[in-house]
């Protein structure tokens, strides 16, 4: 199936993106780690369905150094002993402030109690901007139909230099 519509063809769609993409460079300048930016925007990605964005954050993560085990064990972080109890933390917000539909008190006080343990005022701003921004890309990328495989790490920010 092809995308229904070429969103990187189309000027408004292009000046949209390219605030849409300096939004992210706020967040890519934060003191959020990297690792835990790119493991929580791929678990949000994996809840979407968005083959586009796990294609992107699984490719960008490893280009950064992020381990193959940690890629294959995010939609499974649960059962898994290779995140640090912050990532954990930052995996469980992800998923919270995604699934907003399937719970009604949205992000839990647990959750949340466990997000301000581990992370400053700072990052706690980039995380919740993060959430946001990538559930608006998966939305862009699913509504479209933009697929996942071609995906080269650079190939976004690329596009907006």
């Amino acid at each position: 199936m092809d995308a229904r519509f070429n969103m990187f063809d189309n000027e408004i769609a292009m000046k949209f993106f390219k605030r849409f993409a300096n939004a992210g460079m706020v967040i890519q300048q934060s003191p959020l780690p990297k690792s835990t930016q790119e493991l929580v925007s791929l678990r949000a990605s994996q809840i979407n369905g968005c083959g586009w964005c796990i294609d992107m954050h699984t490719k960008e993560a490893a280009a950064a150094g992020e381990t193959a085990v940690r890629l294959h064990l995010v939609a499974a972080w649960r059962e898994s002993t290779v995140f640090t109890e912050a990532e954990q933390a930052a995996l469980a917000l992800a998923e919270e402030g995604t699934r907003l539909a399937d719970a009604y008190q949205g992000v839990s006080d647990e959750t949340w109690a466990q997000v301000r343990k581990h992370y400053d005022d700072d990052q706690i701003a980039a995380l919740i901007s993060l959430v946001a921004l990538i559930n608006a890309a998966n939305r862009l990328a699913v509504i479209v139909h933009q697929r996942g495989g071609s995906y080269q790490p650079g190939m976004f920010a690329a596009a907006f230099d």
